[in-house]
């Protein structure tokens, strides 16, 4: 792997890489430094303006996640330096990072993962097909078909792919489909944090650092909506870079590359990783000596802004006007045939789905709700009643329980309208919308907490089925709210993320090239904060505003989308419940006397979590369709219990309960022989058969072997040969016999000669049967010599498994069923008061 790469990035193409990563920064700093005073002018023009959206009825959870992780588990990964599967644990803390540790006392151990990804841009897939399909176009003339054969051989059905078009592929596999669906929908929740990554608290670097991003792909000619415009600043820099620095690596080492198709993909998916760490790594450090340097020159700039806050605004209000006259008849003309007429259909597109999610929201939350209800009813207790509130805390952040919301977004389809406006992918608003899902689920279940623990200290928890219910009515109504506000937000917001880079593309041609002649209408001591490319926009912006807001309260009218009109104002009916956003969060744990609902503790938690513990938000994901726990990546899974692709797992059951750790030991190991005797016990398989003797037999307290030639046919239908038969008395059983014997023989006196003649005729009809079955094994192929025997023993025969747990039913002869049946199944209830001993048959 290493000589793939060193081959084709040599130290003249890593400096090729890192001049233009240095081209492209600088262009972009110098972008950031124009929008960055413009940022804090808006943000102290609103400090003194005032404004802000209606008020929220729900309380917002300052640290949902504190002392939480998200999930843990294991998994197979495949190693590309060996080309090989191996069991990794994973663990997802709270930063949703997912952590790969070679085994779970690794973790424990708290030693370093050996692997640590930022979902960040990732895909997460769940068939080869779309892998193929994303891998045909990474490479011009490389056309994978879907049934293609891969350089990866999944050794089960179930993969689980994690893509990103400039970095590393990591590929995992599970047992089941069960399990395949919790792991995608995990991954997918890491993926949808990750991609949220900018922070709006920080109010001034993040609107400098979009509108940057936007206007320096605009000034290369790229418009819409960025799907690569995901993670962190650094991270999307890097994207920023490779974008145009990826499709000329590819053209110039493409062709370079050898082998067949798939490894030429595989060596290409190499390089491209090898160049985006190079360039990430530098895109990290240089966005945050961007960020000191404008903070240190715009150090003083908010307090003069704020003294000439009133002369700025007329200025800029002038100069808007100014620009008015100038492009809105091309504006207008533009709205009337182009935009107006495709405003409704794109809300229509938008809003089906999305009223659709929330309203799954809003059911989810009232199911689990219920669910606790049902248990104040049936008297389950407090601390199950404490185990469930303590979930139910966590709702908004379990995937799982998530997914069904989260799949009424994955329904958007804006096809048709993506062509005309512009709009490479739906992925940025599914996935906003999805975020506000889970903001407003949560938002809905710490409002309920809040008002249940205040119901509690106030009444008591006499009625508290009583207490749940209205607890939960005021919840929705204010849900209801809430739901409509952020969602109209929404659609306004995605409105205009469609139309304004359409509109802008459109008038650029005949509007910005006359810009420059209003820059001198500007004084040169607020020339840095009134930028005329930024009046023009909101100039375009504001003249569709009017549209979109229209068209919102068209919307809200139908009661299909369950909007609240603008006009409706719903008044704070709880005066004094905002109050409670400052109270710590409530642990029903504590209070109700439950552990830890899930039994889950984070070993690297530092104590900072409630009660030094970090509970997990999903319950841990067991593989269920393998026998064997790998729980070190030394032992690598066998073909016969990690089928081909095209395989079953073996033994899997989907109504099979999730397997505990403890339970894996009853299976076998899958470690080689280690002395010549254990080899040969591999080769010639031994039968232990459990026999019933009468306790005469037990005086002679020694065990005997006899050599037999025959075959009897084993569990799996193939004959096994019979050499040698043993009988052996267990010591145990001759000791536990003596010690029954006073006791058996008062038994015997008080029941009387009656149940004495019936044991004897029980013991003798069982003696006859092993006679039987004796004289049918040695009868069978008496004259077979020795040449015979040795070339049957050299075959090849299948490996026992699990001697003590193979049925009897091998030994069973059609002409002595009912004795057979007594050897296989044992002694019948009567049978057992003859108290007979065990006696092994040994097949060596």
């Amino acid at each position: 792997m290493g000589n793939v790469v060193s081959s084709h990035l040599n130290e003249s193409r890593r400096k090729m890489i890192e001049a233009r990563t240095t081209e492209v920064l600088e262009k972009f700093h110098e972008v950031f430094k124009k929008q960055y005073p413009v940022a804090i002018f808006n943000v102290v023009r609103l400090e003194l303006e005032g404004g802000g959206g209606t008020q929220s009825q729900l309380l917002h959870r300052k640290d949902p996640l504190a002392g939480h992780t998200i999930f843990s588990g294991s998994l197979f990964q495949y190693l590309e330096e060996n080309r090989k599967w191996r069991s990794r644990f994973v663990f997802v803390p709270n930063t949703y990072t997912i952590e790969l540790f070679e085994s779970k006392a690794a973790h424990e151990q708290r030693l370093q993962p050996k692997l640590s990804i930022n979902c960040a841009g990732y895909k997460a897939l769940t068939s080869m097909e779309e892998y193929l399909e994303l891998m045909s176009s990474s490479l011009p003339g490389l056309k994978a078909k879907a049934s293609g054969v891969s350089f990866i051989k999944y050794p089960t059905q179930f993969p689980l792919i994690l893509w990103h078009p400039y970095a590393r592929h990591h590929y995992f596999c599970v047992g089941t489909e069960k399990e395949q669906k919790k792991w995608h929908a995990v991954l997918q929740d890491c993926i949808r944090h990750s991609n949220n990554g900018l922070s709006e608290e920080k109010s001034v670097e993040t609107p400098a650092f979009v509108d940057s991003i936007r206007r320096y792909r605009q000034a290369k000619g790229h418009y819409g909506t960025w799907v690569m415009m995901c993670g962190t600043p650094g991270q999307i820099l890097a994207n920023l870079v490779m974008e145009t620095l990826h499709p000329e690596l590819r053209d110039a080492i493409g062709p370079r590359l050898r082998g067949k198709m798939e490894q030429r993909q595989r060596n290409w998916m190499l390089v491209s990783d090898a160049v985006y760490k190079q360039v990430l790594s530098r895109t990290n450090k240089d966005f945050k000596s961007m960020v000191d340097n404008c903070e240190l020159e715009n150090e003083t700039l908010a307090v003069k802004l704020r003294g000439h806050m009133d002369m700025l605004i007329t200025s800029k209000e002038h100069i808007v006007g100014k620009i008015k006259a100038h492009v809105m008849p091309k504006v207008e003309q533009l709205l009337r045939t182009n935009v107006q007429p495709y405003i409704s259909s794109i809300l229509e597109a938008l809003m089906e789905p999305t009223s659709r999610g929330f309203s799954e929201v809003r059911d989810v939350f009232v199911k689990e709700v219920v669910e606790v209800n049902k248990n104040s009813l049936n008297g389950g207790g407090k601390e199950k009643l404490g185990e469930q509130l303590e979930r139910l805390s966590m709702l908004a952040f379990h995937p799982v329980k998530m997914q069904s919301c989260y799949e009424q977004m994955e329904k958007l389809n804006l096809e048709g309208l993506q062509q005309r406006f512009d709009v490479p992918s739906p992925s940025v608003f599914v996935s906003r919308a999805q975020i506000l899902m889970r903001e407003q689920m949560d938002n809905a279940v710490y409002t309920f907490e809040q008002l249940l623990q205040q119901s509690l200290e106030s009444q008591g928890e006499a009625d508290l089925c009583k207490s749940i219910e209205k607890c939960q009515e005021r919840v929705l109504k204010k849900y209801d709210y809430d739901s409509s506000t952020v969602r109209k937000k929404f659609f306004r917001e995605a409105l205009l993320q469609i139309i304004i880079p359409y509109m802008l593309r459109e008038l650029a041609p005949s509007c910005t090239e006359g810009l420059h002649r209003f820059q001198d209408l500007i004084f040169q001591d607020s020339s840095h904060v009134l930028l005329v490319e930024n009046m023009y926009e909101d100039v375009v912006l504001q003249s569709v505003c009017k549209d979109i807001l229209t068209a919102v309260k068209e919307a809200a009218v139908q009661r299909r989308h369950n909007l609240y009109r603008d006009s409706i104002i719903l008044t704070n009916s709880d005066p004094n419940l905002h109050l409670l956003e400052e109270t710590p969060p409530v642990d029903w744990g504590s209070k109700f006397g439950a552990d830890d609902p899930d039994g889950s503790v984070d070993s690297r938690a530092d104590g900072k979590g409630l009660k030094g513990r970090r509970r997990q938000v999903v319950s841990m994901i067991q593989l269920e369709g393998l026998p064997i726990s790998y729980e070190s990546c030394q032992e690598v899974p066998g073909v016969d219990l990690i089928p081909e692709e095209d395989g079953e797992v073996s033994g899997y059951n989907e109504e099979d309960a999730e397997v505990d750790e403890e339970d894996l030991g009853q299976y076998p190991s899958l470690k080689s022989p280690d002395s010549v005797n254990e080899i040969r016990d591999l080769i010639n398989p031994v039968v232990e058969v459990v026999l019933p003797v009468h306790e005469e037999n037990l005086e002679d307290g020694a065990s005997e072997t006899e050599s037999t030639d025959g075959t009897f046919t084993a569990e799996d239908g193939l004959p096994e040969e019979v050499t040698h038969v043993t009988t052996v008395v267990d010591d145990g059983a001759k000791k536990l016999s003596r010690e029954k014997s006073s006791a058996r023989s008062i038994m015997d006196e008080l029941v009387g000669s009656r149940k004495q003649e019936r044991k004897l005729e029980e013991e003798a009809a069982i003696q006859e049967a092993i006679e039987e079955m004796e004289l049918a094994v040695q009868g069978e192929d008496e004259d077979k010599d020795s040449e015979q025997i040795a070339e049957s023993d050299s075959e090849s025969q299948p490996l026992a498994t699990d001697c003590s747990s193979r049925n009897d039913s091998g030994f069973q002869s059609p002409t002595n069923e009912r004795e057979a049946g007594l050897i296989a199944n044992g002694p019948t209830a009567e049978d057992k008061s003859a108290d007979p001993v065990g006696e092994e048959l040994l097949v060596v």
